[in-house]
């Protein structure tokens, strides 16, 4: 496979939901087949190569000739800078960074769970794009307040998922 094949996206916007702790922040989750036997280190750098990995989540989508990732130059990004992590304190961080402000409404809770938690879950590896620093941030990367990337790969659904979080 020279490609990964993106199988679905789902964005969950916090502002869908009426409570005073939304803070402008979203979940975005985009979904991709991969072959069973890929190697995780490929998958990365596949997932880094692919188009749907041009998104400065700023609002204007996939740039196919993009530069930017969330808030960094895409330069900056390599299959080595993903660090493993456990899926369990993967969704720890998540949970913590969408209850900053307060419990989030049940409706809210329920699709978190639904499209984000349960991806976590279903990990056989988790990985984070940890905190690159200021220095790898494009001309406004710091827009973002907190900024989340974990990637997810199934095994058993032959699938990665690439999870931001973050808040604008």
């Amino acid at each position: 496979m020279t490609q990964l094949v993106l199988a679905a996206q789902s964005f969950v916007n916090f502002r869908d939901y009426k409570f005073p702790g939304h803070g402008h922040r979203w979940a975005d989750v985009k979904s991709f087949r991969i072959l069973s036997g890929a190697k995780d280190d490929e998958l990365l750098g596949l997932l880094v190569a692919d188009e749907q990995f041009r998104d400065d989540y700023a609002g204007g989508g996939t740039d196919a000739a993009g530069q930017c990732h969330g808030p960094y130059w895409q330069r900056h990004i390599t299959a080595g800078a993903f660090q493993e992590v456990g899926s369990a304190e993967a969704a720890g961080a998540i949970r913590r960074w969408a209850d900053q402000h307060g419990a989030l409404p049940e409706a809210l809770e329920a699709v978190m769970a639904a499209e984000v938690y349960a991806v976590l879950a279903a990990a056989a590896r988790c990985f984070v794009l940890p905190d690159l620093g200021r220095t790898a941030f494009h001309d406004w990367g710091g827009v973002h307040t907190e900024f989340h990337e974990y990637v997810v790969i199934d095994r058993e659904r032959a699938s990665l998922a690439l999870i931001v979080a973050a808040d604008d």
